[in-house]
C-alpha cells in the first residue's frame, strides 16, 4: 500500500481521519515504548546478573535514556519543522531498535548504560516529528482523538514489552529478550519510509521552495510569550515523574514484596512467576491503559468544544484522581488488592495523554509545532523520565536502610502522589489563561517569516 492511498496529502475533511497513517504511527510509537519499557520486567534479572543497586536501575531505566532523548529532541525538531518528518521517523526507529538489541550484549553497568543512551538518541527524533505530522493530517476538531490514537502506542507498547519480556525472560533470558525486541523495528522502519507521505512535498513542489527558516532565538522568544505552553509542559513533566518513577519498579514491587502471592497465583495458572507477572502487568498497563487513552481522547475533544481550555481540565482532573490510587497500589497488603488499585490508577492516568499533546499543538503557531512538541518532551523527560525512576530508586535505598528493603520500596513508590498533585496544579493554572494564549499564538504565528 502506498502513501497516496493511505492519506490525503495536504487537507483532511473534518468528517474523516487518515486511520491508516495514524495506526502506522501508533505502531511506531508502540515499538518506541516496547523498547523503552521492556527493561521494567527484566530489571530484577539484570540487577542480579550485573550486580546493580536500585539507584543504578533508576539510571538505566530513566536518566541514561532521558539525557540524550531530551538534549537531541530540540535540534531534531528544528529539522522536523522544515524537513522530511517521515524520513526522520524512519531513521530514528532504525537507530533505537538497533541499540535495544545491543542492550542484550552488555557485560556490565557501563555497557548497558551506553546502550540505553543509544536508545534515547534514536527515540529523540520520533514523537516531535509525529505530532507535527499528525496535526497536518487532521482537522483541529479531531486533534484530541488523533493524538490519543497515536498515544495508544504507550499502553500497547508497554503491554508488548511486559508480556514479551516476561515470556522471553522465563525461556531465553534477559539478553535474548532485548535482541528479539529490537530487531523487528528495523523492518518496520522500511515500511514507514515507503508507506507514509510527507505533506510538505506537495507544498514544496507547488512553491519550489521550502518554508523560510525561523531562527532558534525567534522560535524560543515566540514560545516564551505563551505562559500556558510552559505550564502544560510542567504539568506533563510532573505526570511523567510520578508514572515513570513508579512504573520502573512495578516488577520489583511484586517480586520483592508479594513474592509468595505471585508464586501462588502463577502455580494456579501453571505459569512461571515472571510470565504470570508479565501477563498481569501487561494487561493492566496495556489493556486498561488503552481503554483510558481512548476514553481520554473522546473526553478531550468533547471538553475542547468550548475552547482549548478544555484540553487542560481533563489532565488536571485525571492526576488528582490518579495520585491516591497509585499510592494505594504500592501500599496494599495483597496482590489482588494492589492489582485492583493499579488498574484504576492506570486507567485514570491514561485519560490525560491525548489532551496534553493536543493542547500544545493547538496553542502554538503551525510553523513551531515540532519545536513545541520537542520542548514539551524536553521538559517532560528532563524532569519526569530522568528524575522519576532515580528519585524512587534513591528513596528506596534510603528508606530501605531504615524500614527494610520491602517496606522502603513500597513507601518510596507511594511518594509519587506528590509530583502528581503538583502536576494537577500546573494544569489548573494553565486553564486560566490558555484561551487568551491561543489568540496570542495566532497573532505571533502570522508575524513569523
Amino acid at each position: 500500500m502506498t502513501g497516496d492511498t493511505m492519506i490525503a496529502p495536504t487537507e483532511v475533511p473534518p468528517s474523516r481521519m487518515p486511520y491508516g497513517a495514524l495506526c502506522l504511527l501508533m505502531v511506531v510509537y508502540a515499538f518506541n515504548m516496547l523498547d523503552r519499557q521492556i527493561v521494567t520486567i527484566l530489571v530484577e534479572a539484570i540487577k542480579a546478573d550485573l550486580g546493580l543497586a536500585d539507584w543504578q536501575i533508576g539510571i538505566i531505566s530513566g536518566l541514561a535514556f532521558a539525557i540524550f532523548y531530551t538534549l537531541l529532541g530540540i535540534p531534531l525538531a528544528r529539522i522536523a519543522d522544515r524537513g522530511n518528518r517521515v524520513g526522520m521517523i524512519a531513521v530514528s526507529l532504525t537507530v533505537w531498535s538497533g541499540f535495544t538489541a545491543l542492550c542484550g550484549f552488555s557485560r556490565n553497568f557501563v555497557e548497558l548504560l551506553v546502550a540505553r543512551v543509544g536508545v534515547g538518541v534514536g527515540e529523540a527524533g520520533c514523537t516531535p516529528a509525529a505530532h507535527s505530522l499528525i496535526t497536518d493530517y487532521v482537522a483541529r476538531a479531531q486533534r484530541g482523538r488523533a493524538l490519543a490514537l497515536y498515544s495508544l502506542g504507550v499502553p500497547i507498547g508497554s503491554l508488548a514489552g511486559l508480556v514479551l519480556g516476561g515470556i522471553l525472560l522465563a525461556t531465553l533470558g534477559w539478553r535474548s529478550a532485548f535482541v528479539i525486541a529490537g530487531l523487528p523495528g528495523i523492518i518496520l522502519a522500511v515500511i514507514v519510509w515507503y508507506a507514509l507521505e510527507e505533506p510538505r512535498k506537495h507544498l514544496v513542489a507547488a512553491r519550489e521552495t521550502g518554508p523560510a527558516h525561523i531562527p532558534l532565538a525567534q522560535a524560543l522568544a515566540t514560545l516564551r510569550r505563551l505562559p500556558s505552553f510552559w505550564l502544560v509542559s510542567l504539568g506533563t513533566a510532573m505526570a511523567a515523574f510520578g508514572y515513570y518513577g513508579q512504573s520502573s519498579f512495578f516488577a520489583s514491587l511484586y517480586l520483592r514484596t508479594h513474592g509468595a502471592g505471585i508464586d501462588e497465583m502463577a502455580m494456579g495458572h501453571d505459569m512461571s512467576p515472571t510470565v504470570f507477572l508479565g501477563l498481569s502487568l501487561g494487561f493492566i498497563v496495556g489493556i486498561v491503559g488503552m481503554a483510558g487513552t481512548f476514553v481520554g481522547g473522546l473526553l478531550a475533544d468533547l471538553a475542547a468544544r468550548g475552547g482549548v481550555k478544555g484540553y487542560t481540565v481533563v489532565p488536571a482532573t485525571s492526576l488528582i484522581l490518579a495520585a491516591p490510587l497509585f499510592a494505594a497500589a504500592a501500599l496494599a497488603n495483597t496482590v489482588a488488592l494492589s492489582f485492583a488499585f493499579l488498574s484504576c490508577a492506570i486507567f485514570v492516568h491514561a485519560l490525560n495523554y491525548g489532551s496534553v499533546f493536543a493542547s500544545v499543538q493547538t496553542l502554538v503557531p503551525a510553523r513551531l509545532r515540532a519545536m513545541a512538541a520537542a520542548l514539551q518532551l524536553f521538559v517532560t523527560n528532563a524532569i519526569g523520565l530522568a528524575l522519576g525512576p532515580l528519585f524512587v530508586g534513591l528513596a528506596s535505598d534510603l528508606l530501605g536502610s531504615m524500614l527494610g528493603k520491602e517496606q522502603g520500596l513500597r513507601v518510596a513508590m507511594a511518594l509519587v502522589v506528590l509530583p502528581l498533585a503538583v502536576g494537577a496544579a500546573f494544569f489548573w493554572a494553565a486553564s486560566r489563561r490558555i484561551d487568551a494564549d491561543e489568540a496570542l499564538g495566532a497573532r505571533l504565528g502570522a508575524a513569523l517569516p
